[in-house]
């Protein structure tokens, strides 16, 4: 089994990961063939990012040994990075932030401010991509091109990286909620960057014989000598790094951010764990109805058109919600049977759709794929309708005297 784990890493734990989800699904009381289903997805999404979280910690600490091994660590690091990246991406969809509202801006209730300063995104970008850069330089360049204190930059360029995924940890963890999972990626990133780290220094005193050289200067010798011990080079790293980040600091300040944007990026914002500021109070949310969910989105897309009012509290009223309540109301005055079966029918299938979807990436979503019905139902509007822009218009209006 041992031999399989090593040889197929990745399929291997993931079907570890799988089986113990259908046996914990059926020790639990859930049917053997729901669990045998289910247990796909469960496992995928739900466990499998932990079990390699694991794993890379493991591998961040343990020696290696023989090429086998170094195969190994190698899957496993590039499913955490390639699955990692994706599930986060899709994760962004369905989790109640929306990441380009900064805390002054008003949203609807349950929605929450972006984690990171939106005008910080370019000096937070900046710094990822330069420690990405020192990994690509660690990870790529042979060791026989490269001078030690090429390899000390890229450890310091690596160390601004990480930093920054720290920091974003710090920032969203919570032991509830979706955000723990957009954690792990970041957090993977450190135990990676850390394995490299510890693997390339031991490459370095294999051929630290065969590249040692004399000065006839006593200073420069010594000085040598502890460039060459790879024992020294998170410490040179760390002195390097402060240098490194003042360079790329002025560097983005020739591009119109401020030098304490990295530091402001997580402070000006509110509701998480560094925040600094306090938000607004937001609009009520009404999720029954699959446009207003949509009216919910980035405002450059669904482009809102007011606020109304539907069940006695306000909501964001947006063209297409108007023609769409607008074609109900059509529907309800000269079919009212088909009406009454069309309803009976959204509310089994539409509202528990439109009850999960909260985030903005979401709306947008059910926005453009309401595009095509949001035209056969203006088009129907235009053909039995004497003055259908008036209708249109008149949808979520408060009645007269109503001061809600």
């Amino acid at each position: 089994m041992t031999e399989k784990l090593k040889k197929y890493p990745v399929l291997g734990s993931y079907l570890l990961t799988y089986g113990a989800t259908v046996l914990w699904s059926v020790i639990i009381g859930t049917g053997i063939l729901q669990s045998i289903g289910f247990g796909i997805a469960i496992s995928l999404f739900g466990f499998y990012p932990f079990v390699l979280t694991v794993l890379n910690l493991v591998f961040c600490f343990a020696k290696d040994v023989g090429e086998e091994r170094k195969r190994a660590v190698f899957h496993i690091e590039t499913a955490t990075l390639s699955l990692g990246i994706l599930f986060t991406l899709l994760l962004m969809c369905f989790v109640d932030i929306d990441f380009t509202a900064d805390w002054p801006e008003v949203l609807t209730a349950g929605m929450t401010h972006s984690p990171v300063w939106t005008e910080a995104y370019p000096s937070v970008l900046a710094f990822l991509i330069i420690g990405m850069a020192g990994y690509i330089v660690l990870k790529r360049i042979s060791f026989q091109k490269m001078p030690p204190l090429v390899i000390v930059l890229g450890i310091s360029a690596m160390y601004l990286g990480m930093a920054v995924c720290i920091l974003w940890v710090i920032q969203l963890f919570t032991i509830e909620g979706l955000e723990l999972y957009l954690c792990l990626l970041p957090l993977n990133w450190i135990f990676i960057c850390i394995r490299l780290m510890r693997e390339r220094a031991a490459e370095w005193r294999e051929l630290e014989e065969t590249k040692k050289r004399k000065f006839d200067n006593a200073f420069l010798e010594k000085l040598n000598r502890k460039v060459m011990d790879s024992s020294t080079w998170p410490l040179w790293a760390f002195l390097f790094l402060w240098p490194l980040m003042g360079f790329a600091i002025v560097i983005l300040a020739l591009f119109g951010q401020r030098p304490d944007n990295i530091i402001r990026a997580w402070t000006e914002t509110s509701q998480w764990n560094l925040s600094a500021r306090v938000s607004p109070p937001s609009l009520p949310y009404d999720g029954h109805y699959l446009c207003t969910v949509a009216a919910g989105g980035h405002k450059k897309l669904v482009k809102p058109l007011r606020m109304g009012v539907r069940h006695g509290h306000s909501i964001v009223v947006n063209r297409q919600l108007c023609i769409a309540n607008a074609f109900e109301q059509i529907l309800e005055e000269r079919l009212p049977k088909v009406h009454r079966a069309l309803r009976n029918f959204y509310d089994a299938y539409g509202l528990p759709l439109a009850q999960i979807i909260r985030s903005p990436y979401a709306a947008d979503m059910i926005y453009i794929i309401m595009k095509p019905l949001e035209w056969t139902f203006l088009a129907i509007i235009y053909l039995t309708d004497v003055r259908p822009e008036n209708r249109i218009h008149m949808q979520y209006i408060p009645p007269i005297g109503d001061k809600t």
